[in-house]
């Protein structure tokens, strides 16, 4: 197979999900049209390497990831964060839960290893699924570093739905109160501020025409390189993954002026580094065979119950003594199985659904909208990240 025909082949499949996502609002995962599609073509015609011969080898991907990580440092609002604050708990509150209970009750289940690979794809997103499957490769759990990537494809099933209940209930009870009186709303308080726009307070004095794409791409080198050596200098002491360590200087980075908020987007390589994660997430389904498949299913199913359960009890105790109803403690716990924008869709989805007043669109979205985003925002942003760097050094 020729380059070109395998990157063909492999950027309509990843089209063909978004597509029927689109089609489907969202209901029905671009990743899991895209990875039935990959299994499907590991299962007829597709040569084992295919990724590799689109020309995207484990080096372009590593790159790939310490770059968008340390990207994702940039965009954190402090600001944003703080008025946040009861949200940031209670999406600790159902990560920890999720975790616990799964490494208690599910270890007794399906064992240590098992649950140390499936917590951070479960509760987090594409670079913490990508990190553990890895991991449990390097490992030699092959069956393991499948299950990651399962997990992640199809734990947006269980979340949907959920999120949309919880939210449904939550919206009529805000609702019922709007209409009685109970509850004002300030105009225009609808959706959290995005990312402060820090200026680069370093290079205040340089023009903007130097600012070009490719400078921006070497600020955003050297803060990853600087994470990279720092977790070089500090092993001998204590392990801490580089790609934690990315996350850390990208929030520093911007907060001192190095770089700007979403800098990776910016320098025009937002999108081809999400291609790159992607196919070579899908890269490891050449592996999973039906037999490992049907193997790997009770422990799929058993994985997303006990954590969902997990999930509930934990979200319920933090939003019972943080005073937020039980409804939007767990709808906040359960952005960690999608993130954005699933969540910014589904609540808007809830909320049209609810209502045809305009007034009472904005009240809802301005109760239910902002700690949705957080929420998404805290838990597959950076407590994914940094529960898959320590996580997968159990597995070495």
């Amino acid at each position: 197979m020729s380059q070109m025909l395998a990157l063909v082949l492999l950027t309509a499949i990843l089209f063909i999900g978004d597509a029927v996502s689109i089609r489907t609002k969202a209901w029905i995962p671009s990743v899991f049209v895209s990875a039935v599609l990959f299994i499907i073509g590991y299962w007829t015609f597709f040569p084992r390497d295919i990724v590799e011969i689109a020309g995207i080898p484990p080096v372009v991907v590593t790159m790939a990831i310490f770059l968008l990580i340390t990207n994702m440092g940039t965009m954190l609002s402090l600001k944003e964060l703080k008025k946040q604050w009861k949200t940031i708990l209670i999406a600790l509150a159902g990560i920890s839960g999720a975790a616990v209970l799964l490494l208690t009750i599910g270890t007794m289940i399906f064992g240590f290893e098992a649950m140390i690979v499936a917590v951070p794809p479960l509760v987090g997103g594409i670079v913490s699924a990508l990190i553990m499957s890895e991991g449990a490769q390097v490992a030699g759990l092959t069956s393991l570093s499948v299950f990651a990537i399962v997990i992640y494809v199809v734990q947006g099933f269980v979340g949907y739905p959920l999120t949309s209940i919880m939210l449904k209930r939550e919206g009529k009870n805000y609702l019922q109160k709007f209409r009685n009186g109970e509850i004002t709303v300030e105009a225009g308080a609808v959706e959290p501020e995005a990312a402060e726009e820090r200026k680069l307070k370093l290079f205040e004095k340089l023009p903007e025409k130097y600012n070009t794409n490719f400078f921006k791409f070497f600020r955003l080198s050297v803060v990853a390189y600087l994470a990279y050596l720092a977790s070089v200098l500090v092993e001998p002491i204590v392990t801490i993954h580089p790609y934690v360590l990315c996350l850390l200087f990208g929030v520093i980075a911007a907060s001192i002026g190095f770089l700007e908020p979403r800098v990776l987007e910016k320098a025009n390589g937002f999108g081809f580094t999400i291609l790159v994660l992607l196919l070579f997430i899908f890269d490891g389904l050449k592996d999973a065979t039906p037999s490992m498949l049907l193997e790997i299913l009770s422990l799929l199913i058993g994985t997303i119950v006990i954590g969902m359960i997990g999930m509930y009890i934990f979200s319920w105790i933090m939003g019972k003594v943080l005073k937020v109803s039980k409804e939007m403690a767990y709808a906040v716990s359960l952005t960690a199985l999608y993130g954005f924008p699933a969540d910014y869709i589904i609540t808007n989805e809830v909320v049209e659904s609810m209502t045809s007043d305009e007034k009472e669109r904005a009240a809802l979205l301005s109760h239910m909208l902002p700690p949705m985003l957080v929420g998404g925002f805290i838990t597959v942003t950076i407590v994914s990240v940094i529960l898959a760097g320590t996580f997968v050094t159990f597995l070495q």
